[in-house]
């Protein structure tokens, strides 16, 4: 499937049970990056060598909102509602299934009580995972700023707060599970982003170490599961946050991922 060139709404902000949020946060200045990042150099060696560069999934790595929402617009139908707008996913994406259907029925009109909550659940993952790709695909860009990454020594995670069977599903529907040294779902970690545990184990997992790792994500979850975790954080500017983007504690904030590159180098150590 051919890479989108971004994501379901560049200027909108998105949010948490499939993809991701948090209350407080401070303002920190952003570091500039260059535009471009420059290609791998043999010579200069190994510059992020044993360095994991963890991911967030949906609204990092991948566009998933299309088949996110489009589960949840069938689920909707099929209870006499009315679908929602795909510019939604910005309220109701990033912490898991059962807070988006939450969610996405009290926007529709009907809010949920927790038992009836559960029990739409399994319908919904059953929509899901019967079309976990078909609109999903990966970011422009995301495939090269992989390639730089692995060229430089650097180990690719995956740490997100949407469940490992269905990040699984999805990464290997577009052939990308095997780039990953660890793939690390909520349901996996002692508890979900934002909490530290779930970026440390997702690291050891990678065969690393917090003191030379990276955090890339889209949220104020991504945000702080790096701080707890003492780990520098780059955000993407084409993700999903509740948040806007511009106003989260990052280190560097990047709109294309051909700006990943430098944007590591310049905040991991050299050995």
């Amino acid at each position: 499937m051919a890479p989108r060139g971004r994501g379901v709404d560049s200027a909108v902000a998105l949010g948490p049970d499939l993809a991701e949020t948090a209350d407080a946060f401070d303002r920190r200045p952003t570091l500039t990056v260059p535009p471009s990042s420059p290609a791998p150099s043999a010579a200069a060696g190994r510059r992020l060598d044993k360095v994991v560069v963890a991911f967030d999934l949906d609204g990092t790595l991948v566009d998933t909102a299309p088949d996110l929402m489009g589960a949840l617009n069938t689920l909707l139908t099929e209870e006499g509602l009315p679908p929602l707008p795909l510019e939604a996913a910005s309220s109701l994406v990033g912490r898991g299934a059962k807070i988006m259907i939450e969610r996405g029925f009290a926007a529709a009109g009907e809010p949920l009580d927790a038992a009836r909550a559960s029990a739409l659940f399994e319908r919904y993952i059953a929509l899901y995972l019967g079309r976990i790709a078909h609109e999903s695909a990966p970011f422009e860009g995301m495939a090269e700023a992989l390639d730089a990454l692995e060229a430089e020594g650097a180990i690719l995670a995956v740490c997100t707060n949407k469940r490992t069977d269905l990040s699984l599903a999805l990464l290997d529907a577009l052939d990308l599970t095997k780039r990953f040294a660890a793939i690390v779902g909520a349901d996996m970690a002692p508890r979900s982003k934002p909490d530290a545990s779930h970026l440390l184990l997702t690291i050891e997992m990678a065969g690393g170490s917090p003191e030379r790792a990276l955090m890339v994500g889209d949220s104020n979850n991504d945000v702080l599961a790096a701080r707890n975790a003492g780990v520098p954080v780059v955000l993407v500017s084409f993700g999903y946050t509740e948040v806007p983007v511009a106003e989260l504690d990052r280190d560097i904030l990047i709109d294309r991922f051909d700006e990943l590159y430098a944007a590591a180098l310049s905040l991991v150590p050299p050995l």
